[in-house]
Formats: structure tokens, C-alpha cells, sequence
């Protein structure tokens, strides 16, 4: 029993630490306008980096929200997430 939940433990941990990974890749701007959402309940998914346009992806529910580089917010992106 101990050792299930040190192993709960230890993948919470990793948990935590993939996410301050993926907040290491926001720009500035993209940290001010992700904390902005958290506060609304979303949660920073992954980072896309496409020739050197970093996109930030964040989850709500069912909601999807974007921030561009500059720190732009688009809470109707028109894009589709794969399962």
C-alpha cells in the first residue's frame, strides 16, 4: 500500500515539474496572459513552436484558449486538439 503511494506520489511530482518545463517555453508576454486565464480555470496544455512562432495551448473543460508570442489571447481559436 505504501508503495502505490509512493509511486501516486512521485508521478504527481512529475507531473508538476512537466508543467513548469512547458511555462519555461512562454515568452514574457505569453506567462501574463496565461496567468490572466488561470485565474478563469484554464490550464497550460503544451507550447507549439512553429519557425519560431511559439503558440501556447490552454485547457479549460472543454474550452480552448490561445496565446501568440506577442501575448495575444484568443479564447475562439480555430484549431482541433487530437485525443
Amino acid at each position: 500500500m505504501q508503495a502505490i503511494s509512493e509511486a501516486v506520489a512521485i508521478e504527481r511530482r512529475q507531473e508538476v515539474s512537466e508543467q513548469r518545463d512547458v511555462w519555461e517555453d512562454l515568452t514574457l508576454a505569453q506567462k501574463f496572459a496565461a496567468s490572466s486565464l488561470t485565474q478563469f480555470g484554464y490550464e497550460l496544455a503544451f507550447v507549439r513552436d512553429c519557425h519560431g512562432n511559439s503558440l501556447a495551448v490552454l485547457l479549460c473543460n472543454n474550452n480552448i484558449a490561445t496565446i501568440s508570442k506577442a501575448g495575444e489571447i484568443n479564447t475562439a481559436p480555430n484549431i482541433k486538439l487530437r485525443n
